[in-house]
């Protein structure tokens, strides 16, 4: 399990330093204080006589997004040529987990080829994809979610980017919007996707897309037959260290 370490060391290059340990992530203050998540392999004391340091301050630290991202804290993502900013808060969606990656990699080529007028984010969690489809230039985008907690980090994260005007919250899974849209999005995990493919399905319009992600690669083939006998047709597939995202379009 990582751990965090804080001291203070006088170095310009002590995170280029601490990179060469294997730390997962690295941080300086303006007061020249230094945070860093270190894997466990490498224990404090190495870690002090690398780099010269008397003493160092150890803590347990959680990881973000089902305890497999690890970051000190939530970082900007580029979104074309603008920012996207994120509230650390403990729901899923820093945007650095392979699943979120490959959402927001294939929603930038979706945009690229042609911006959808309306999008639907099922689960929407910190509302990270339904803000990178309205910094795409997405006029009209609804995100649903069943966690209360977890709109209302959506909700800030949607004023902190200026978007809080923009984005349609809903609580609740697909069944709780009545529309259909040209694009659906849904990074959840294997077993509730399966379950949803009706209602997922049914929000999909004429010639419409329909993204899957959260899929465990050994369970892609398994998600893609519960969406094929529905009249959705396989476009794409992407994966990234065992994980996969499906692109599907609608026969109708």
């Amino acid at each position: 399990m990582p751990y965090r370490i804080d001291f203070h060391v006088p170095s310009d290059d002590v995170l280029d330093r601490l990179a060469d340990l294997g730390a997962l992530d690295g941080h300086v203050t303006d007061q020249g204080m230094v945070a860093a998540l270190m894997p466990d392999s490498i224990s404090p004391e190495q870690v002090a006589v690398a780099l010269g340091v008397s003493h160092l301050s150890t803590s347990p630290v959680k990881g973000r997004d089902a305890d497999s991202v690890w970051v000190l804290q939530p970082r900007p993502l580029r979104i074309r040529e603008r920012n996207l900013k994120l509230i650390d808060a403990a729901v899923f969606g820093t945007g650095l987990h392979p699943t979120t990656a490959l959402c927001l990699a294939l929603l930038d080529q979706i945009a690229t080829i042609a911006v959808p007028d309306a999008m639907l984010d099922v689960g929407t969690g910190s509302g990270v994809l339904a803000l990178a489809a309205l910094m795409l230039g997405m006029p009209r985008v609804v995100a649903v979610d069943i966690d209360p907690a977890a709109l209302k980090v959506a909700a800030e994260n949607a004023r902190v980017n200026g978007l809080g005007d923009r984005l349609e919250l809903v609580r609740g899974g697909p069944d709780s919007v009545r529309d259909s849209f040209p694009l659906v999005m849904a990074n959840v995990l294997a077993a509730p996707l399966i379950e949803m493919a009706p209602e997922l399905v049914r929000r999909v319009g004429s010639r419409g897309q329909l993204v899957l992600s959260g899929i465990a690669s050994s369970l892609e083939e398994e998600v893609s037959r519960s969406y094929s006998g529905l009249g959705m047709r396989r476009v794409e597939v992407r994966s990234r260290t065992g994980w996969s995202a499906l692109v599907l379009q609608a026969s109708w």
